[in-house]
């Protein structure tokens, strides 16, 4: 692609780095930006900078939040001795949006993956085992993507939980094989989990 401006190219080539965008789309937004007041531009640029410079991440569950404690851990409305663990934010987002779950969460920062080199120690899972170990907890649910990723991090985690003689469930297979928990719809992940099981059932003996 030829440019006729290196700070269009270059700003092109920064566009294109974000996941699912090309040089055409990456081009269209740049030159969306050029239409647009300098005023919008500059709120456009700086909330991303103010996004990776001030954004936390919850000390208790690890999702991201505006403050230490994100607002779901803080609020006196939420059952917080019900743990749904997920693996990233975006799940959280799902699972919220099915307005059919009033727990708390813990946020894995991923999965098991041993092929991309990512172990149980790179998670947020001993954080996981000591929330279990000296808080209340009536049941841990376990709504992970239904990969191969998924399920050795159900497997790892039910064995790092079992002990503690509280309740682990997952949520019920409404989801095909392979796919990932923030492209199902609002309903279909509802209902898995309120139709949750216990993983225990789910292991071949």
């Amino acid at each position: 692609m030829n440019f006729s401006s290196k700070l269009l190219e270059d700003a092109v080539n920064e566009f294109s780095k974000l996941p699912g965008v090309g040089q055409k789309t990456a081009l269209r937004l740049v030159l969306h930006l050029l239409n647009k007041e300098q005023e919008e531009v500059d709120t456009f640029g700086n909330s991303i900078i103010r996004l990776r410079k001030d954004i936390k991440h919850c000390s208790i569950c690890h999702n991201i939040s505006d403050l230490p404690i994100c607002g779901i851990c803080s609020s006196n409305k939420r059952e917080k001795e019900i743990i749904c663990v997920v693996e990233d934010t975006r799940d959280v987002m799902a699972v919220e949006n099915t307005s059919q779950y009033f727990g708390v969460y813990h946020v894995l920062g991923g999965l098991i993956s041993p092929m991309d080199g990512i172990g149980p120690s790179d998670l947020f899972i001993d954080s996981l085992v000591q929330r279990v170990a000296t808080t209340p907890v009536k049941e841990v649910i376990l709504a992970l993507s239904a990969t191969m990723e998924g399920d050795t991090t159900l497997f790892y985690l039910y064995k790092r939980l079992k002990d503690f003689q509280i309740p682990i469930t997952t949520i019920a297979r409404g989801i095909a094989f392979g796919g990932e928990l923030e492209y199902a719809d609002e309903i279909t992940l509802g209902r898995s989990i309120v139709t949750r099981v216990p993983y225990v059932n789910s292991i071949t003996k």
